[in-house]
């Protein structure tokens, strides 16, 4: 099924469907690339704060290619609004601001997440990366982490039993949204390991579909319900 959906779809899909986690008043960061999008589908009626680790609070959406502001940026170089209310500050100020549990959610990328609800996102194998960058104090300072990722990259299947590359944080993952589904992660409890529950599927694919393409093990919600697509 995957041959119907094009690129562009797939990235709509996920930051669509990401959107919808955020409530009224919500400081938001997102990482770079994917997650960049979701600012597209939040309703100019909410008020949220969307938070760059470069140093903006109150991210609007992406600048008119033909009226381009070089000085407001994300922190992946794309060229920004800014909303009302919005501020800027030093690169100190913006890890306070996520170290210290002021940001109500955090949306990221990822190269593998786990049952257990473990992130790898920074480091690509035979690549040189000079660090993880902000996602470590992110993942841990936040209060909800949204994971946002193609369910498969070129074939290699990313939702995993067991991270296999470094991780950048243990057990803080509370949410994966692929193109294919979305899972919530149960934390391991007690002596209880860590578990998946698939909430949501896309229409266009099957149960089986989500099995043969998730090498993680996971339960179905009673309540199992279709992904807007």
């Amino acid at each position: 099924m995957m041959e119907l959906l094009t690129k562009e779809k797939v990235r709509e899909i996920i930051a669509k469907r990401a959107a919808k986690e955020f409530k009224e008043g919500d400081f938001v960061t997102l990482g770079i690339g994917l997650p960049t999008e979701v600012t597209k589908y939040v309703p100019d009626s909410m008020n949220i704060m969307f938070q760059s680790e470069n140093g903006l609070l109150g991210v609007g959406k992406n600048q008119d290619k033909n009226n381009i502001d070089s000085r407001i940026t994300n922190a992946g170089g794309g060229y920004v609004q800014t909303i009302p209310g919005a501020c800027f500050y030093d690169s100190q100020m913006a890890f306070i601001l996520m170290r210290g549990g002021h940001i109500d959610a955090t949306v990221l990328g990822a190269l593998q997440v786990d049952e257990e609800g473990n992130l790898a996102n920074w480091s690509v194998p035979d690549k040189f990366t000079p660090g993880m960058g902000g996602a470590m104090d992110l993942v841990v300072g936040a209060k909800k982490v949204i994971v946002v990722m193609e369910h498969t990259s070129k074939g290699q299947v990313k939702i995993v039993k067991k991270c296999t590359l470094p991780l950048t944080a243990a057990h803080e993952v509370n949410l994966i949204i692929t193109e294919k589904c979305v899972f919530r992660v149960i934390p391991p409890l007690n002596d209880e390991p860590g578990r998946l529950l698939l909430e949501e599927i896309n229409p266009m694919f099957t149960i089986d579909d989500i099995r043969r393409t998730t090498e993680a093990d996971f339960i179905i919600s009673d309540n199992l319900k279709e992904m807007e697509i």
